[in-house]
């Protein structure tokens, strides 16, 4: 046989040899120490097997090839078996090692298992304890709930004696009894209740009629401003009589194209160096006034140049107007107005009630209003904007019809105001029910500063007549005996007959007479209106 073929089958044959042994070391690690001491055994007898057969193949080989190559081979079996030996040692102690692991693993989890056995057993224990303890409390409970029982049978027993002893005494059942105390008891409460609610209203009249007191006279006393008054009729100074003749004109015609172009009259009598214009619209007055002053300074006057200077002039008011409205928001703090009502605003500097210039009562009654929100602790912004406003009808009472209350009320609607403030200027005279606060606050700061002394004033003529006029309309009614107008025309006092107006009827003429006196009449503050209806029984002792 060649000497390199048996190397080949010595090569396959150890490869052989090293399979075997690879399969046996993983069953010897699988199957734990007993396997590894089988695989051990085994290989050993494998060892002696291959030594056996390399011995019978050395044998076999040529002499010449045996002497060549047979220490080489028997050198390399030799390490690959010593090689084979120290992998399966090392496989062994690492089995033995794994095995150990999974012993400590066993015993650790055996000292859990029993520790966990002995605290079961001390719960069982603990357990078995409070098991006694509950039935023990279970019969004495029930020893107890026989006595309660035994013991509330006695006390219904004795209840049902004393009711029929109470009823046998009182001639009257158990439940006559008990109405009879709920009736008494309900009656003692009813008095009760309604003797502490007529305290608590008088109570709280009283405070708040201090407290209402207090905060008016607080707003009056840190509001001090100026009053002035201005007649309406309007006077303009000449620089002589001749100037007079000059604004007639020809046959008139100056003062005719002046009263057509302005829309007011001018009054030219004995008064020296001076004539009077006259106009319900007092920004046309003023218009005219400066017209006129103008021409009177230039001295030419004729129509061409009248209409000449009633234009700029015209200008010239609007400009202060709207100069006037921009002051008088930036003195109150309103930032946020709409610009069309600035023009509005501006034209009350011109107009008077009462000889109380509107748009000064106007800052009189935001301050007011602001400072006696303030002082009620809730915001004095929309009262202060809503007193502001209130009276700004005023500026357009002679162009729309209508209450100034209502026109002011439309007026600010179009322009985008809120609700609240709508209402508190329509209200401001009762003409509509006010619904908040504010309108509240804005009838108070309109009456406060109409109200003070020196702040409006009215002629004599005018004040007689609207005394007569209220004695008139009072009068009128059927069944009135007599009428006083008394306050200085600030309250009618109505005497009727008895026997022709009833109790009923006397109200429902007071409201009469209110609403007349409100559509007929333009006064300041209010009137009281008090019907009176006296029943006398006369008879003579002889």
């Amino acid at each position: 046989m060649d000497p390199m073929q048996l190397l080949a089958i010595v090569a396959v044959v150890l490869g052989l040899v090293l399979v075997g042994l690879t399969l046996v070391v993983v069953s010897m690690v699988r199957n734990q120490q007993a396997a590894q001491k089988q695989a051990a055994r085994r290989v050993v007898e494998a060892e002696k097997q291959e030594r056996s057969r390399l011995q019978a193949l050395v044998a076999r080989v040529d002499p010449m090839a045996r002497k060549a190559e047979g220490d080489e081979i028997l050198a390399a079996a030799k390490a690959e078996a010593e090689r084979v030996r120290a992998e399966a040692a090392r496989e062994r102690a690492e089995g033995e090692a794994a095995v150990r692991v999974e012993r400590d693993r066993g015993s650790k989890l055996l000292e859990e298992v029993e520790r966990r056995e002995r605290r079961v057993g001390e719960r069982e224990d603990a357990n078995a304890g409070l098991q006694r303890k509950l039935d023990e409390r279970l019969g004495d409970l029930e020893v107890r709930l026989a006595e309660l029982e035994s013991r509330r049978e006695e006390l219904t027993e004795a209840e049902q004696r004393q009711r029929g002893e109470l009823a046998r005494i009182a001639g009257m059942t158990s439940e006559e009894a008990r109405a009879e105390l709920l009736n008494q008891v309900e009656h003692e409460a009813r008095l009760q209740a309604v003797q502490l609610s007529r305290e608590i209203e008088a109570e709280a009249r009283r405070d708040g009629e201090a407290k209402a007191r207090q905060i008016i006279v607080g707003a009056i006393q840190r509001l001090a401003t100026e009053q002035t008054t201005e007649s309406v009729v309007t006077t303009v100074p000449l620089p002589g009589d001749e100037m007079k003749g000059r604004i007639i004109g020809r046959e008139g015609r100056n003062i005719r194209a002046f009263e057509q172009t302005t829309g007011v009259n001018v009054m030219i009598d004995d008064t020296p160096e001076s004539v009077l214009l006259s106009s319900f619209d007092p920004v046309r007055r003023e218009v005219a006034r400066l017209t006129l002053t103008e021409l009177v300074a230039d001295g030419r006057i004729h129509p061409a140049r009248i209409e000449e200077v009633y234009e700029r002039s015209k200008r010239r008011i609007d400009e202060i107007c709207l100069r006037a409205a921009e002051d008088a928001v930036a003195e109150v703090g309103l930032t946020d107005l709409d610009p069309g009502l600035l023009p509005t605003i501006g034209a009350l500097q011109y107009r008077t009630s009462y000889g109380q210039n509107v748009l000064k009562h106007l800052v009189e009654c935001a301050h007011l209003a602001a400072l006696m929100a303030s002082e009620l602790q809730i915001d004095p912004a929309p009262a202060k904007r809503a007193a502001f406003l209130h009276d700004i009808g005023k500026a357009l009472t002679h162009e729309v019809e209508g209450s100034h209350a209502k026109v002011g009320a439309d007026l600010a609607r179009r322009f985008g105001e809120q609700p609240d403030i709508v209402n508190a200027i329509e209200a401001h005279h009762n003409e509509v029910e006010p619904r908040t606060v504010i309108a509240v606050l804005t009838q108070a700061a309109d009456a406060i500063s109409g109200g003070r002394p020196g702040a409006r004033r009215e002629s004599l003529e005018v004040y007689v007549k609207r005394l007569q006029r209220l004695e008139e309309i009072a009068r009128a009614h059927e069944g009135v005996d007599k009428v006083f107008a008394m306050q200085a025309g600030r309250e009618i006092r109505v005497m009727v007959q008895p026997d022709a107006v009833d109790d009923a009827a006397t109200h429902v003429m007071a409201k009469e007479i209110a609403k007349q006196v409100q559509d007929e009449l333009t006064y300041p503050g209010s009137i009281k209106v008090t019907v009176v209806r006296e029943s006398r029984a006369i008879e003579t002792a002889h």
